[in-house]
């Protein structure tokens, strides 16, 4: 498995080996040895999976402490423009993002610590989006940040008009509205 960093330290990228022939292709998807050497070491308690179509923006996203969560993401089907944003008010990086492809096709995942806000922009006909996280969702402590905020400036490789956004997404604050986000290692 090949690791890439992002241009936000501790946000990776994890691109498995992929062996293919004329009857398909096999590769490991997560190995938590490879995982732990490179991310940290996290335990994973909930798997979630999504079906969005084109146009459909979800996110930004975040839990508050204490249960802030940390989230193993990738595409099964189709391709998304995959994003994490640092909202740790602390870190030298706080509002900073990185915006990743990932696709049925690359096979990559994308490592998105606590402390970080994610969200994605669909941008073939429909994707099947899956995710490991290491806390349970937990409703009263659900967050989030206004996916358009320009101090964050992210270019979702949409038109605007064919942006679809739920009615929770469309009123998540500013950045610099959010209750402060300890840093976390």
């Amino acid at each position: 498995m090949q690791i890439i960093q992002t241009p936000l330290p501790g946000v990776l990228l994890f691109e498995p080996k992929v062996f293919g022939d004329e009857r398909g292709w096999f590769f490991e998807s997560f190995r938590q040895d490879v995982f732990e050497r490179h991310a940290g070491s996290y335990r994973f308690v909930q798997d979630n999976e999504s079906f969005s179509r084109y146009g459909v923006v979800r996110g930004l996203h975040y839990q508050k402490s204490p249960h802030a969560q940390g989230k193993l993401v990738r595409v099964i089907r189709g391709e998304v423009l995959d994003v994490a944003v640092d909202i740790r008010q602390e870190s030298p990086n706080f509002g900073k993002h990185t915006a990743q492809v990932l696709s049925e096709s690359n096979h990559r995942m994308m490592w998105i610590p606590p402390g970080f806000a994610h969200g994605f922009a669909v941008l073939s006909e429909s994707a099947v989006f899956s995710y490991k996280c290491t806390d349970y969702y937990a409703p009263s402590h659900d967050a989030g940040v206004r996916w358009n905020d320009p101090s964050i400036g992210i270019d979702w490789r949409l038109p605007a008009a064919d942006v679809s956004l739920s009615d929770k997404d469309q009123r998540q604050p500013m950045l610099h509205e959010i209750e402060p986000v300890e840093l976390t290692s």
